[in-house]
Parts: C-alpha cells; structure tokens; sequence
C-alpha cells in the first residue's frame, strides 16, 4: 500500500505556477518534488535537474518503449514525461508527491493513482492576463507565445475535471489557497488503511 499522496498541479504557462509551487515546497515537510523529463531546449538560466531532466528526443522515445514513465505527453512539438521510479520511492516513504504537470498527464496520474490524488487547476484572472503575463516574460518568441495562449485555450476546458481551481490574482492568497490543498491531499480517508482503523477503534 502506497503510505504518500499525489498533489498535481496544472495550468497555463504563465499562470505563475512555479513561482507559487517553490514557495509553497519551502513551507511544507516531507515533500517530493517530481522533476520532468523533457526534450525541449535548455533555456538560460536552467540547469540539469533542477528545472527538467534534458534528454534527446531518441532517448525518450527508448524510454516510452521501456515503460519508463509515469505519464508522457508531446506539447509544442516537445516530449515532457515523468519518471516512474522516484515517485513509487516517494509514496512508499509517506511523501506528498507534488506534480507540475499539463492536462494530458493529469488523466494519466489520475487512471493510475486515483485514490491518492489530489489535483488543482492554477491559473489567472482572465485570458487578457495571461497573454499580458506572457508578453512581459520576454523569454518566448511571438510564434511561442501563440502557441501558449492556444494550448491555454484548450486547458481551460479542462477544469471541471480537477478538485480545486486556485486563481493566480494575488500571489499570497493563492500560496494559501493552494497549501490548503496540499494539506487536504494528505488528509483524504482514501490513504488510510480503513479496515484496520475500524478494527481497532473498536476494540479501544
């Protein structure tokens, strides 16, 4: 039995999610942090597993035939996946596994892992936000960044299928809000051994 939890989180690029899931991984214990593998560029300022695993496109795809990972997706023309290995460690320690992950992935952990998880769907106020975010980044070219903003169209449509939404308008009430989350992946009934509870709360 798997002692951990499963907390994913995903949203538009843009919507501010790395800046809220770093702030929130200081402020919480026993916690396992996922790190992506993905077959897109290094960009400036990234390093080697800390952001993303870095590979060739012909080593992922040896790793989908190997059933390497937990769940893959190609976006933008880029593979991104995790690795399966570290996050069954995790569990098996009682970690809470934080996954920043699209939405695609998100059904795959969910088939997978459904009694353990926990998801929420972080994103801004408004498409206009977004884009306005985007622009201000300056780390995209235009081309990118329609192609963000289309993605974002289609993710949207996907929230119903999450336990929480979390808007990004004010940066501490949405770090609030979403290590409320946290705290309640690890308080679902479904990461008790129930039967065992029972048993011994009646003969206590």
């Amino acid at each position: 039995m798997m002692k951990g939890a499963i907390l994913v989180i995903s949203g538009p690029s843009g919507a501010g999610k790395s800046s809220l899931i770093n702030e929130m991984l200081k402020r919480c214990d026993d916690v396992y942090f996922s790190i992506s593998t993905t077959t897109r560029e290094m960009r400036e300022g990234e390093k080697e597993g800390r952001e993303y695993h870095f590979i060739s496109k012909e080593q992922f795809e040896k790793e989908i035939e190997e059933g390497e990972f937990l769940e893959w997706a190609k976006v933008h023309d880029n593979y991104y996946g995790t690795s399966l290995k570290p996050v069954k460690k995790a569990l098996q320690e009682g970690k809470l596994v934080v996954f920043d992950i699209d939405v695609q992935g998100q059904k795959i952990v969910k088939r997978k892992f459904s009694n353990i998880l926990t998801s929420v769907f972080l994103t801004t106020p408004s498409l206009s936000v977004l884009k306005e975010r985007l622009s201000k980044r300056a780390t995209d070219s235009k081309e990118i960044i329609q192609n963000r903003i289309k993605n974002a169209l289609l993710e949207i449509e996907e929230i119903k299928n999450y336990d929480f939404l979390i808007i990004n308008d004010d940066f501490q009430k949405a770090l609030k809000e979403l290590l409320c989350a946290a705290k309640v992946a690890r308080l679902k009934t479904s990461l008790v051994d129930l039967e065992n509870f029972i048993q011994t709360w009646k003969e206590g």
